[in-house]
């Protein structure tokens, strides 16, 4: 699914009335249409009392329009027109009037007003700012917000956050609506997946509103959003008269004394994922561990018994996973730039090695064209310089992508993935997994995809969302705070599995 931007989605509106002949306030009306199905599906008819607060643009004319049709169906509303200015949107005016020709009478909010009563059991509406903030709002509708956050009911927003903007992170947190759920039209945005701007709002969903099909697909997008149904379109199905031979040979490079767990669970991901052979290049301290707990790799040892200071081999590996618990050793540190010198196999870096890179820039010329880097924040800081905000990070993981021709994976909530200068974010994924082993887990996984036979961009997509969706799947049997790393990688058949599941509908959208 593509992430537009809000220009994007102006255009799209813009397109849609003209090619579909239709004015603002119908493509408003079926928006609001929406909103409302939305909510009477879940509420079917429920006394509860709700607060609907509109600003005085489109936002609020959706927010107005909704109220209307809550109105008609018999629920408990009040409606509040925060007037935060003297302009107001064309389908705004039209919008209030139909409510008013109801016999519904706003409450209008300035400053200086009291504000209204709202108990923890009500539910919030918040349609006061739309795409097109470009300010922060006035302290008075600040105070306002604090004082919907101070309620705790529940805060339903209309297409974002109020406060939100669709480019920068706001520089106070207090002017942002902090939303239970955000409803948005037609298509997701990006601030919903970075950590300094999703935060303010816990879930979300698309609401269709009927834009233009030609448009949403032919559209260049800057991100994209992976979830079931694209990285499906990823999978490459086993054939019948195949062999361990068809599905390559992934070498995994790292581990060091103390540190060997690390390469376990990256070669036992690996083989998870579906690399037809795996082999371990370790320290000697790691082979009894190795060949007692994971018969099926095998094993390469060092000449050192506790760190990698010779990276050689005598096998043909299809791919190399390089760098789980690996050590930055001075030998280490020489055997991987030696081995940078040779090496034209396909690699994904991680760990220790994306530290050696770090301390040594010049190496990242050394790397084989789209070469994986799976940095986690800190990681990430180390080799592209510090960042002010999430928007200039991803701007900066571009620049540095490009330079070097690489696949940068940015793990974190949503892991995106960077490459020719376009993001891709990973839907899957847990606070559960936020524990010791899970990025060698990762590693391992990419690793076994490119030894199957995925391209580089395709291993890392589609590795990204089997190692969410496999912790996502283990969580149904540990809770978040038992999951571990060797836990997700017993989730890796079950997310293989559910990738052909089909998506649970509700009841009433099965009649």
């Amino acid at each position: 699914m593509k992430i537009f931007s809000a220009e994007q989605i102006y255009a799209a509106d813009k397109t849609t009335i003209k090619k579909q002949d239709i004015t603002g306030d119908e493509l408003m009306e079926r928006a609001a249409k929406q909103l409302f199905n939305w909510l009477h599906l879940r509420l079917q008819g429920d006394t509860v009392k709700i607060h609907l607060f509109c600003g005085i643009g489109n936002n609020g004319g959706d927010g107005l329009a909704l109220a209307r049709h809550l109105r008609e169906h018999d629920y408990n509303i009040t409606v509040y027109v925060v007037n935060y200015s003297k302009k107001r949107s064309a389908d705004f005016l039209t919008n209030l009037k139909r409510l008013k020709d109801q016999e519904v009478w706003p409450e209008f909010l300035e400053k200086g007003d009291e504000l209204p009563e709202i108990d923890r059991e009500d539910i919030v509406v918040d349609a006061v700012f739309g795409l097109g903030l470009n300010r922060p709002p006035d302290n008075w509708v600040v105070d306002l917000f604090e004082h919907l956050h101070r309620s705790q009911a529940f805060t339903l927003s209309v297409d974002i956050p109020s406060g939100l903007y669709t480019d920068r992170v706001p520089a106070d947190s207090k002017t942002v609506v902090k939303a239970n759920h955000t409803l948005s039209f037609q298509v997701p945005k990006l601030i919903f997946f970075l950590p300094e701007t999703g935060i303010y709002t816990e879930q979300w969903e698309i609401l269709d509103i009927g834009l233009d099909t030609e448009f949403l697909v032919n559209t260049e997008t800057d991100y994209e959003l992976i979830g079931q149904h694209e990285a499906l379109s990823h999978y490459i199905p086993r054939e019948k008269y195949s062999h361990k031979g068809t599905y390559g040979h992934s070498l995994i490079v790292g581990g060091s004394y103390g540190k060997i767990g690390a390469v376990h669970l990256a070669a036992k991901a690996c083989l998870h994922a579906g690399s037809g052979l795996v082999t371990v290049y370790v320290p000697k301290c790691g082979y009894i561990p190795l060949q007692t707990n994971f018969p099926e790799a095998m094993v390469i040892t060092d000449v050192d018994e506790e760190y990698i200071s010779k990276i050689d081999f005598d096998i043909s590996p299809t791919v190399i996973g390089i760098g789980i618990g690996m050590g930055k050793h001075k030998k280490t540190a020489k055997a991987f730039a030696e081995f940078l010198d040779k090496n034209k196999i396909p690699l994904a870096v991680d760990a220790d090695a994306l530290n050696i890179l770090s301390e040594n820039k010049a190496l990242l010329e050394k790397l084989p064209s789209k070469t994986i880097l799976t940095p986690h924040p800190k990681e990430l800081e180390r080799l592209i310089g510090k960042w002010d905000n999430d928007f200039q990070k991803l701007e900066m993981a571009k620049v540095f992508s490009k330079k070097y021709d690489c696949v940068l994976v940015i793990k974190g909530s949503n892991t995106i993935t960077i490459y020719n200068e376009k993001g891709y974010v990973n839907t899957t994924g847990n606070p559960g997994m936020a524990t010791g082993g899970t990025g060698d887990v990762l590693t391992g996984i990419i690793t076994g995809m490119i030894a199957q036979g995925y391209q580089p961009l395709q291993a890392a997509i589609f590795g990204v969302y089997l190692h969410g969706r496999a912790g996502d799947l283990s969580i149904e049997k540990t809770g978040y705070q038992a999951l571990t790393a060797s836990g997700v990688v017993e989730g890796i058949g079950p997310a293989f599995l559910d990738l052909f599941e089909r998506p649970e509908r509700f009841a009433s959208e099965e009649k």
